[in-house]
């Protein structure tokens, strides 16, 4: 027992106010993110997973204290970007970027409400098609679509599905196979 006290007196003590000082800190840095934080939403959750990543990239990168610090800081970089474009549903929603449409409500008849009504102005799905040709046949080959595959919007609205799910399967892919190196 008095080895154990002599031992934590030397030790442990001497690094109390450090820590201390640390903890504020990191309440201080933390506040804004915790403050805005809410448990009804993925996004929040995001947005953790970020602040905490790319805090921990910025030490490990500034520290450089392992030869692959450099590397480290830069794949935790690219899941920072990716989360980002996952949280803000990037792949989920580029095909609206080929295309012009007009929204507008019509009352429906007999009842007081009204209907969405979706009029499809231009296209150039052509286009993003090219970009994506690898998932635009694997959207055509798959029997099991969010959307018909009967129209040109309902391929893209696919694509756009099957991107969302790769670059979220990319970045647990990512995740899973550095998080245990992402130490000093």
């Amino acid at each position: 027992m008095y080895y154990a006290i002599k031992r934590w007196f030397n030790q442990e003590l001497p690094y109390y106010p450090k820590y201390f000082v640390q903890g504020i800190k990191n309440l201080v840095r933390w506040f804004p993110i915790i403050w805005k934080d809410r448990d009804w939403d993925h996004h929040y959750i995001w947005q953790i997973m970020k602040f905490k990543i790319l805090n921990q990239a910025e030490y490990i990168g500034t520290k450089d204290r392992h030869m692959s610090a450099k590397r480290d800081a830069e794949i935790m970089r690219l899941c920072v970007r990716l989360m980002d474009k996952v949280q803000n549903e990037y792949y989920s929603s580029e095909y609206m970027d080929y295309h012009k449409s007009r929204y507008y409500f019509v009352d429906i008849e007999g009842e007081n409400l009204k209907e969405l009504k979706h009029f499809l102005l231009t296209e150039n799905y052509d286009v993003f098609f090219s970009k994506y040709p690898l998932v635009y046949k694997a959207v055509m080959k798959s029997k099991n679509t969010l959307f018909r595959k009967d129209t040109k919007e309902g391929i893209a609205i696919n694509i756009a599905h099957m991107n969302h799910k790769r670059a979220m399967k990319l970045l647990f892919t990512l995740m899973e196979k550095n998080i245990s190196n992402w130490w000093d």
